[in-house]
């Protein structure tokens, strides 16, 4: 079977195969081993001067990174685990995402750093983070959260040529292990694409066979009544929210519809409101945990538009804490099937 990992390696090889400025930095991407999750495999030997192990330093490779970004390259970084982009936020922030306005749009950083995020595999307190909502409200910065549905590896060579602006794409750890557009043959669900996303003003590869432009999908269950509950979700929450949307309509006759950007910023609310206008209540769902985060943006915007119809919210997300690296606790610690069908009962 054909994974998630399968395909952002792909990418990267027609990444590579396309343009000769695509360069790849990171700690320990050269084969054999070919990086922590092995997403960079196979590499090093077909593209030796162009993959580039580095020191132990987020900071430096992010800096070098942009400098490289600025000198007309198209660099990929990989930060191994999610949890280390702390290290690298002085790059990120004040550097890589402010410079096109402080050199007043005299040039672009388009680096694309890629890293694994989330729990649920025993790495413990500092290796199971998801992290992203610290640099959501960056002006500059795009992020990136692919999904079990359509072809991740496309998208991220999308974010690789068609975005000027540094970006972050996030790979939920848990995704790797999946198919690319796992729900496509479903006897189930319905998926449709909603309100996609204007295209970008650069064009530096125009190749439909290896980019995948960012897209917001809808998914309910097959043949359902009208939805009474609008699920916003996005990365690998939606494999949990796929499995309580079935449930809840088989076991309970609650029916639901899930929003799902695979653009997290800059985003537009509208495909969540237009579903909220029509069910009148949501359930935000994120990895991270609960206070400040995604969902609270996303629920404080639904509240805030003109005309909005919205009765009840729920946030569902991490409990407050350090994740632990015990099994039991760390499954009891995380957002999962069991409590979004429990807020959808609760609100019904």
């Amino acid at each position: 079977m054909r994974t998630i990992l399968d395909d952002l390696n792909a990418a990267l090889h027609d990444a590579m195969q396309c343009d000769e400025r695509v360069i790849i930095l990171g700690e320990d991407i050269l084969d054999p081993y070919g990086g922590a999750f092995k997403v960079t495999r196979g590499l090093s030997r077909k593209f030796p001067e162009r993959v580039i192990t580095t020191p132990i330093s987020e900071a430096g490779i992010v800096g070098l990174a942009t400098g490289l970004g600025l000198a007309g390259f198209l660099p990929i970084v990989e930060i191994m685990f999610g949890d280390f982009l702390t290290l690298a936020s002085d790059q990120v922030i004040n550097h890589a995402a402010k410079f096109r306005w402080m050199y007043n749009e005299q040039v672009r950083v388009p680096i694309v750093i890629r890293t694994p995020m989330g729990g649920r595999r025993g790495y413990g307190p500092t290796h199971s983070q998801t992290l992203e909502k610290l640099f959501l409200g960056v002006p500059g910065l795009q992020v990136f959260a692919p999904c079990p549905i359509g072809n991740p590896g496309r998208l991220l060579n999308y974010t690789v040529f068609n975005c000027e602006d540094p970006v972050l794409f996030l790979e939920n750890k848990l995704l790797y292990a999946l198919p690319p557009n796992k729900y496509l043959d479903s006897k189930e669900i319905i998926i449709r694409e909603i309100d996609p996303l204007p295209e970008s003003n650069l064009s530096v590869i125009q190749n439909s066979e290896i980019l995948d432009r960012p897209k917001t999908y809808l998914m309910a269950v097959r043949d359902a009544p009208h939805s009474s509950i609008t699920i916003a979700a996005y990365g690998h929450m939606v494999e949990y929210a796929h499995q309580a949307i079935i449930e809840l309509a088989y076991e309970d006759e609650i029916f639901c519809e899930v929003i799902i950007p695979t653009q997290l910023t800059p985003w537009r609310i509208d495909p969540i409101f237009a579903s909220v206008q029509k069910t009148s209540r949501l359930i935000v769902i994120e990895e991270g945990t609960r206070s400040l985060g995604w969902g609270a943006e996303i629920a404080a915007r639904v509240s805030e538009l003109p005309n909005s119809n919205v009765k009840t919210i729920r946030r569902i997300a991490a409990l407050e804490y350090p994740i632990p690296a015990s099994e039991p606790l760390e499954t009891a610690m995380l957002p999962g099937k069991n409590q979004i069908i429990d807020a959808a009962k609760s609100i019904i």
